[in-house]
């Protein structure tokens, strides 16, 4: 069993241990000249020492605007009402000296980009020390020490960590020292926003394990604020679903996996893509999260709910008790409880892997290499081998993925073949064309080149430019193709092609959601209707239901069009839906390839089983009748 499964403490007795935080109707608003939006409505839950509470929902849930609330940390403008109460104490409407006392001390927070939540101009000791009491700080020699003390707690050598600065150490190396300066305080109550989203599947699980050992030895309880179903159910005691800024689900984590009671808990359960096997069609939840005080007086997820009635919208569902710790704030949840098991069983039933007869390559690597020369002025020049001998080959209409760790050389490795970098040795064609280095082809011979291969990237928000329309990006990119095109049929054509409306097309990216922008990223690179689509982390940065979303999409499209596909990623969920052929990369070699299914059913690899044991939840949900105990 994954040590994720584990529970936090197996001394929980729901009910009898009094609550050490509480919040009780609590309503965040917004406040403008003209007039207040609600964001936060009516959200109660208790958490008691030891105990490990989730908070999931999709963004702009309220999750993160909760935690935020209870710490007094509200952007300005921002407001709090209702009650919350640490150990007894008031939180909602404290001074700031009162809250100074608790922050860090009491109750501590580890946010989601640890890289921002460090100061870049501080060594780690220095970001340590400033965590430490104040009574530990006036000794130099006990502040070495203890700071030395915290970094060996989270799994860090102090004499090559303690000197080092943000930017010199890993992501999860990062989020370690992070974890560390929220921990120096000793709380008794940790908030861990998204602690992992920007992790590889490996270090995640580290840093998931790191909270799970860090609560059990000290006793602590642990606010997981999570997108991610999987590492809920596989780290959390109970469970709050948020949507649209209210509560619509709680309960304890194994009921609630093993039967959900409001549509939206399940259709978050059924976005995730399976990584156990296959399935026909990847499930979603059409639309978007409105905006709370845009549905204040009727059930939030009605637009989006296939189990809709009139009925439902005719108030605000009340959040009322379905049994023991169980709550939903659907009007049917006791009329639909079979059918929303009936869906979930029926949306997973595997199918076996599409057979593919023989295809002439669509691209081939050959013994490539890439290394980089560095210089730093607090280190020696040293070379760091990116890439060493890589071989394999894409077939006309096969998608291949490429997954490992941060660091493994995967960007690296799509960057050469896109020509954004010129591998040291070693041989890339695309077609008929030797793309080794790029600066050696024709004008004529680039121009096919750009048409044959285009990309994704990770962040669809840097992807595109902030000051053109919708419209005018996909004219230019249609008319690089260096014929007729990129008139306003053909606009309308490639946003129907991705699922979005023509009007669109007059739209700037700021006035989409993520989603929505991902899809014009997708339209664009299809614009040139390229051979081959390079996807690097495609669906790293989103949200569950909208992640998807955008998967089926890619895979419609490489249905349609026969189109060749490079699958980057750390998701080895994605990798099963996504691709015929897997490559593991490991520092820069290829450690392990074959179909898909094999890499991931029967690795053979001690770094391959390393990832596939790394998925958070492995192997099921925690055992319902356990978590009850707890």
């Amino acid at each position: 069993m994954n040590s994720l499964q584990r529970p936090g403490t197996a001394t929980l007795v729901p009910g009898r241990t009094p609550a050490l935080l509480s919040v009780d109707d609590l309503k965040i608003t917004a406040r403008t000249r003209k007039h207040s939006r609600v964001l936060v409505e009516g959200v109660s839950f208790e958490l008691r020492p030891g105990q490990t509470l989730g908070i999931v929902g999709e963004s702009g849930s309220g999750k993160s605007l909760t935690a935020r609330a209870l710490l007094g940390v509200l952007p300005d403008g921002v407001h709090a009402e209702g009650q919350a109460r640490f150990d007894g104490r008031p939180l909602i409407g404290s001074s700031e000296r009162a809250l100074r006392r608790l922050r860090g001390q009491r109750l501590s927070m580890v946010l989601q980009d640890p890289f921002t939540s460090l100061n870049p101009l501080q060594t780690i000791h220095e970001t340590l020390r400033e965590s430490l009491p104040k009574v530990v700080r006036r000794d130099r020699a006990a502040t070495r020490a203890e700071v030395a003390a915290r970094l060996k707690e989270v799994g860090l050598d102090p004499e090559q960590v303690a000197r080092c600065y943000p930017f010199q150490l890993s992501g999860g190396m990062r989020q370690r020292v992070a974890i560390a300066a929220a921990l120096a305080g000793d709380p008794e109550v940790l908030i861990a926003d998204e602690p992992t989203t920007a992790l590889d599947a490996t270090t995640q699980a580290e840093v998931l394990d790191l909270l799970a050992r860090m609560q059990r030895e000290r006793g602590m309880a642990l606010v997981l604020i999570t997108h991610d179903l999987r590492i809920a159910f596989s780290l959390c005691h109970e469970i709050v679903v948020m949507y649209a800024g209210s509560i619509v689900e709680s309960g304890p984590a194994g009921e609630l996996a093993g039967s959900p009671r409001h549509p939206y808990s399940l259709g978050l359960m059924l976005a995730e893509p399976p990584v156990e096997h296959l399935v026909e069609q990847l499930s979603s939840i059409p639309g978007n999260v409105p905006p709370a005080d845009e549905v204040s007086d009727t059930c939030p997820f009605a637009a989006r709910c296939d189990w809709h009635r009139p009925s439902c919208s005719e108030a605000r569902p009340p959040l009322v008790e379905l049994g023991p710790a169980r709550r939903s704030a659907c009007r049917r949840a006791g009329e639909i409880a079979a059918e929303l098991i009936a869906r979930r069983d029926t949306a997973i039933v595997p199918i076996p892997p599409p057979g593919r007869p023989p295809a002439p390559a669509a691209m081939s690597v050959t013994g490539v290499a890439k290394s980089f020369r560095t210089t730093s002025l607090i280190s020696r020049a040293r070379t760091i081998h990116a890439v060493r001998d890589v071989s394999f080959s894409i077939d006309e209409g096969e998608s291949l993925g490429v997954i490992g760790e941060t660091g493994s050389g995967k960007t690296t490795l799509a960057r050469c073949i896109l020509g954004l970098e010129s591998p040291t040795s070693g041989t890339i064609t695309l077609g008929k064309h030797d793309v080794s280095d790029y600066r050696r082809l024709s004008a004529s011979a680039l121009r096919e080149v750009r048409r044959y291969v285009q990309v994704v990237f990770q962040d669809p928000y840097a992807a595109l430019n902030p000051m053109r329309t919708i419209g005018a990006t996909l004219r230019e990119a249609a008319a690089a193709r260096g014929e007729p095109g990129g008139s306003k049929d053909e606009v309308g054509e490639l946003l129907g092609l991705v699922g979005l409306p023509a009007t669109h097309a007059g739209r700037r990216p700021s006035a989409l959601s993520g989603g929505e922008r991902q899809r014009v990223a997708i339209a664009r690179a299809l614009a040139v209707r390229p051979k081959l689509l390079i996807c690097d982390e495609p669906v790293a940065a989103l949200d569950v239901s909208v992640q998807a979303q955008i998967l089926e999409l890619l895979r419609e499209i490489r249905r349609s069009q026969g189109m060749s596909m490079l699958f980057i990623t750390h998701d080895l969920s994605v990798v099963r839906q996504m691709t015929d052929r897997t490559v593991v990369l490991r520092h820069g070699r290829i450690v392990e390839d074959g179909t898909t299914t094999t890499v991931l059913d029967s690795p053979r690899h001690p770094y391959t089983s390393q990832l596939v044991q790394s998925i958070p939840g492995r192997g099921g949900a925690r055992d319902p009748a356990r978590t009850s105990r707890d």
